[in-house]
């Protein structure tokens, strides 16, 4: 059987509903997936809620509900989100799911059955938004060193898992495996880290004493599970489960995982640790993204600057907020988000480029050819536009396979001006009036059907809807089956077919009722 292409992204915190931030990540993992899945290849993509832990009791407290009850109002918000952005996950994992529990109780039971778990006396600082343990040292002005805000004195008995034993396993394994890390600059952090510093073996129990709302330990009916333990096994538990027959050979090593900047040490050091003692092979890749901003400080639930992405997706669009969250920002690097700038691509790049390409093709397809694609000639799609259509699925492919999801958009950006340049140049209005140069008009129109219809299969990945709008428009009837190159190269349209001219795909923003 024929291992599943398996992408995660991290399971999200349901203390307060999602915000574009959490857009961000899953609309990348799911255009990755669907990249994958146009190619023909068999796709698992996971994500879900991380639903246990301090912050998610402490919130349940404050709201005076308990931590289920809590977390239960809670998740349907990202599932709902998750529909509306279309984003096409294969399954949704919830840690409070009793076959999680079961399975993470079970690799907790076998690590310490091979002396990789040992129990021990604690005594240190502890920060309760990032649920992590600290040493004196590692403080910053005597605050958490991740968050800058202030940390708790604690002493007590927990069960701890030996991090620091595998320490030089892990930095020669990021060593000789260049694109575990990726982008570069991410992977050179955690090597100067591991090559700097010694690590700490990693508390993995919490005393029911201090925190409740957890995995209960499988040997201690005193402790219950560090969150972050918890939350990463899910990777491994959740395909198990979540596809009947499923076993860790089918999907297991995960192709791509995805992940904010933010929880680098917790994938990048625990995470194969935890592997390495399980036996399991390492994931292909840990691919780490930026934060978007507000300003300078990084968009967050508990800074209270996060943005609706419901609210930005019902008011301009799904394809357009995709399309904004994609091309704005590079793979890896930082974004800062304006509403004004999502305005302002809307109109540019969607209502005045794509759309008003879309726009003049159609009426004129309808107001010179009633409505039919015209018949080209055995030169027609030898024009400089159509040679740069045809090379976009090798330029998309190449730069797909780097992750660089901005530069595929530029590249069909810049197909779609040159298509409108084009319309430019031929003057199909001025050829429309004379009789002796029908089939320069009929050639014109064509190959710039033609390069919509080649576009509309790239933008399958990125802007769904509107690729599909544009593609049963069009009558493109076997979209559904390019997946190479040769397949992407052959004329799509059958000269004869009447196509729908339909709604502008993005009239202007300011025309858009309220």
């Amino acid at each position: 059987m024929t291992k599943a292409f398996y992408l995660t992204t991290p399971i999200y915190y349901v203390n307060a509903k999602p915000h574009v931030g959490h857009a961000y990540t899953n609309v990348l993992c799911d255009t990755i997936a669907r990249y994958h899945r146009m190619l023909g290849e068999p796709v698992c993509f996971l994500t879900g809620t991380d639903e246990h832990g301090t912050k998610v009791e402490k919130a349940a407290v404050a709201a005076g509900k308990t931590p289920q009850a809590y977390v239960d109002e809670l998740v349907p918000h990202f599932e709902e989100l998750w529909n509306a952005l279309g984003i096409t996950r294969d399954f949704f994992i919830r840690t409070t799911d009793d076959r999680h529990k079961k399975y993470v109780q079970g690799v907790l039971a076998d690590l310490e059955a091979k002396g990789e778990i040992y129990k021990a006396g604690y005594k240190g600082w502890y920060c309760t938004p990032c649920e992590s343990f600290w040493t004196e040292l590692q403080l910053k002005e005597g605050k958490c060193p991740d968050c800058s805000r202030g940390v708790d004195r604690l002493e007590e008995e927990n069960y701890f898992f030996k991090l620091a034993h595998h320490q030089a396993w892990l930095t020669d394994y990021i060593e000789t495996h260049e694109d575990f890390i990726r982008p570069a600059h991410r992977r050179n952090e955690v090597l100067g880290f591991l090559k700097h510093e010694t690590l700490e073996d990693l508390c993995i129990t919490r005393p029911k004493a201090r925190l409740r709302w957890g995995i209960e330990y499988p040997n201690s009916p005193d402790h219950v599970v560090y969150v972050w333990f918890d939350a990463l096994l899910n990777y491994v538990s959740a395909p198990q489960f979540a596809i009947p027959g499923k076993k860790e050979a089918d999907f297991w090593p995960a192709d791509v995982q995805l992940l904010g900047k933010d929880i680098v040490r917790q994938h990048a050091i625990y995470w194969p640790i935890m592997l390495h003692a399980m036996g399991l092979a390492m994931p292909k890749m840990l691919l780490v993204h930026g934060w978007w901003k507000i300003g300078e400080a990084k968009m967050s639930k508990s800074l209270g600057n996060a943005v609706d992405p419901t609210a930005l997706a019902g008011k301009y669009g799904v394809d357009a907020l995709r399309y904004f969250l994609l091309k704005e920002v590079t793979v890896g690097m930082d974004g800062t988000f304006s509403e004004d700038l999502l305005a302002e691509r809307y109109n540019s790049d969607l209502a005045n480029d794509l759309g008003n390409l879309w726009h003049r093709v159609a009426s004129m397809i309808e107001k010179y050819f009633e409505g039919k694609i015209p018949k080209g000639s055995a030169d027609a799609l030898r024009p400089p536009l159509a040679l740069s259509t045809l090379k976009l699925w090798d330029e998309v492919h190449s730069l797909m396979l780097g992750f660089d999801m901005r530069e595929s958009l530029a590249k069909m950006w810049a197909v779609i001006a040159a298509a409108n340049q084009f319309v430019e140049e031929k003057k199909p209005w001025a050829l429309a009036k004379d009789t002796a140069k029908r089939q320069e008009l009929a050639d014109t129109l064509y190959v710039l059907a033609e390069c919509l219809a080649h576009l509309g299969v790239l933008l399958q990945v990125f802007m769904p809807d509107t690729a599909k709008k544009i593609l049963e428009r069009l009558k493109v009837q076997t979209y559904q089956n390019i997946r190479t190159a040769q397949d992407y190269t052959k004329p799509l349209l059958a000269a004869g077919t009447a196509i729908e001219k339909g709604d502008p795909l993005f009239p202007r923003f300011e025309e858009k009722v309220p």
